[in-house]
């Protein structure tokens, strides 16, 4: 998954204004206790990101 598929999925799930910020201050276990973008600056891949993200706020199966 490309970074700007992540992005838009983001936004599309959490919303323009709020996608950032929640990227930035949400810790999750499923990111080994890391936020959005220290799991990404740490080399983990959008994909697994964004699995964890499904993981820790339940996104549903049709929007994964």
């Amino acid at each position: 998954m490309r970074l700007t598929v992540f992005w838009q999925r983001m936004a599309d799930y959490f919303g323009e204004g709020y996608a950032d910020s929640f990227a930035r201050d949400h810790v999750m276990s499923e990111l080994g206790g890391r936020t959005v973008h220290e799991a990404l600056e740490a080399g983990w891949s959008a994909k697994d990101v964004w699995r964890g993200v499904c993981a820790a706020v339940d996104v549903p199966h049709e929007r994964r």
